[in-house]
């Protein structure tokens, strides 16, 4: 007993080597997080003996663990409490940060976005340089996350500027930096930021960030064709990213491994990764769950698994609205925490200028027509002065729900709102015992376009097929993008018949496209497939799934054609009748 009590003695830090101890452990959360846990439990073990200051430390490293290990509502109130007990001001500031790290993972955006906004304002008084440039990292994190692209930057940039060049701190600053600038399309001198943000991190050693930088590379060098370079870079560091056990990260490393290998030609490793990746993402909402289920549903058509191909839409199309919702979710909630600033500064200013104005008629009382005439006049400008700002707000809030609305390249509405829109037709079209059709419209070869000619090109080729197709759409059909280069409209009140000789003069309209002098040198057709409520029903997944169906006849018969889907042809041998109305 008495030489365990001498042996506990000696391995027992004293307060500096406490002190060394927690600070090494604050540095290895992240690069180092087998040996960021052994330090824990050493630590935990001997909490006894830590000062005040010290084991509010220890309890802010366990409830960050806490929320690492995913049970991070748990560790909101462990962060809060912190924030209110602590004598600690950098640490309660910490504490706070963190919290709006885990409302972001939790996809609460506009209290992450709110709690930010309090964090931001109290930067000026914290003086502790790690504590400052955690928060910066967080925003700029949080900034690209919500397409605040020049936002991110800007903000990474200040960290960079008060920070080492190669500690942990610029690490994740130049992974915000090239991921918002990947992301904007500045694609100029993107591969040498994202090679240098790569080589910052493995010199802080820091390679959970590291590989989270390799990804955008590896979506890079895809964007570029360049897909053997891209299997390289991910097959070299999948084993590390692995053993890190953060499914997010693996999730999104086997995901571009399988578009990578469906690029190049290769959909059985396609398939095998894109089924790991969804494995892992678990029914996440997230864009490695949207990119494995499309390469699924690919691979199965490409395979002639049907009814696996259709089971893999579904869920594809399922992943891809939850995944834009939360994309959309994150833009509208900067904006609303934003105009809420605005409003508060706007209500404060208001009340500063009306006691202004009451100090103002109290000093000149002896004056009182004179001043009661003032008085008025300042009131007035006051009240208009808030009825414009008023009214300034209400059009910003318009401007943003319709930006919400509209696919940023084409104008027209995006799927989010495309669905919303073709359901309330559908069920208008129901109720009142119409009939609908539904058009599935997909540009022809459209990798080859952006592959020869440029992606400037391949986004003028779709911007002038959309203004094709809108020569030939009445205001009560529902024209959006789907994704990529495929379309869809529905067209309430038209049956079968019409809607297939609608998207035969539509055909022919994109087919011109190719003649005009604008795009000279680029052949641009479309196939087309078609369904219509008579077949398929009221439901918008339904008519979507035939539709497509149809679609996939059409490119499968040579493409440049239109295809209606048949009810009968379809139950006697799972095959489309395709009705080709002209065909060049």
């Amino acid at each position: 007993m008495l030489t365990a009590a001498v042996t506990a003695s000696v391995a027992t830090p004293d307060s500096n080597d406490a002190t060394q101890l927690l600070q090494k452990a604050d540095d290895l959360r992240t690069a180092d997080h087998a040996k960021f846990l052994r330090l824990l439990g050493q630590l935990d073990a001997q909490a006894y003996r830590l000062s005040p200051k010290q084991h509010f430390f220890l309890r802010y490293l366990k409830a960050w663990e806490t929320a690492y290990e995913g049970h991070e509502e748990a560790a909101i109130p462990l962060l809060d409490a912190l924030m209110h007990e602590s004598t600690d001001p950098t640490l309660g500031f910490r504490a706070g940060v963190s919290v709006v790290n885990i409302l972001s993972n939790q996809s609460r955006y506009t209290e992450a976005f709110t709690r930010l906004s309090e964090i931001l304002a109290k930067l000026p008084q914290i003086t502790d340089k790690d504590a400052r440039a955690q928060a910066l990292v967080v925003a700029a994190l949080l900034y690209e996350e919500a397409g605040q692209y020049d936002l991110s930057t800007v903000t990474a940039a200040r960290v960079l500027q008060e920070t080492s060049p190669n500690g942990d701190y610029a690490c994740k600053a130049r992974h915000a930096a090239g991921a918002a600038l990947y992301k904007s399309g500045k694609l100029d001198g993107v591969e040498q930021t994202l090679e240098d943000g790569v080589e910052s991190c493995v010199k802080a050693g820091n390679n959970f960030f590291a590989n989270g930088i390799r990804l955008y590379l590896a979506s890079f060098y895809i964007q570029q064709g360049q897909n053997a370079a891209a299997i390289e870079l991910l097959k070299k560091n999948l084993p590390d990213v692995q053993r890190s056990g953060y499914s997010w990260l693996i999730s999104r490393f086997d995901a571009q491994l399988a578009q990578a290998y469906w690029n190049a030609g290769k959909p059985e490793l396609s398939g095998q990764f894109a089924l790991s990746a969804a494995a892992i993402a678990n029914n996440e909402v997230g864009e490695s769950l949207t990119t494995a289920y499309h390469l699924l549903y690919l691979v199965s058509r490409m395979q002639g698994d049907m009814s696996a191909a259709l089971a893999y839409h579904e869920k594809y199309m399922a992943a891809d609205k939850g995944y834009l919702n939360e994309v959309s979710a994150k833009a509208l909630a900067f904006q609303v925490v934003s105009q809420q600033l605005l409003a508060k500064k706007q209500q404060v200013d208001a009340l500063n200028k009306q006691n202004q104005i009451l100090e103002l008629r109290q000093a000149l009382g002896t004056k009182a027509m004179e001043t009661n005439r003032l008085y008025i006049l300042l009131l007035l400008t006051i009240l208009a002065s808030i009825a414009l700002w008023a009214y300034r707000l209400k059009r910003s809030q318009m401007s943003f729900m319709k930006l919400a609305r509209r696919d940023g390249l084409t104008g027209i509405f995006n799927r989010q709102h495309f669905v919303a829109s073709a359901e309330q037709q559908l069920k208008y079209c129901q109720k009142s015992g119409r009939v609908a059709g539904l058009i599935v419209i997909d540009l022809d070869h459209f990798k080859i376009v952006n592959d020869t000619h440029g992606h400037a090109v391949g986004d003028h080729i779709l911007r002038r097929a959309v203004a094709a197709c809108e020569a030939h759409l009445r205001s009560t059909d529902v024209f959006g993008r789907l994704g990529g280069e495929e379309f869809g409209i529905l067209m309430p009140e038209c049956n079968r018949d019409m809607v297939a000789g609608r998207a035969e003069l539509i055909r022919l309209a994109i087919e011109s496209v190719s003649d005009s002098e604008d795009a000279r040198g680029v052949v641009v057709s479309a196939s087309f497939g078609v369904s219509s409520t008579t077949e398929s029903g009221y439901n918008l997944r339904q008519l979507l799934i035939h539709a497509d169906k149809a679609l996939y006849s059409a490119k499968r018969e040579g493409r440049n054609r239109v295809v209606v889907f048949d009810d009968e042809g379809q139950a006697s041998a799972d095959l489309h009748t395709a009705l080709p109305l002209q065909r060049r």
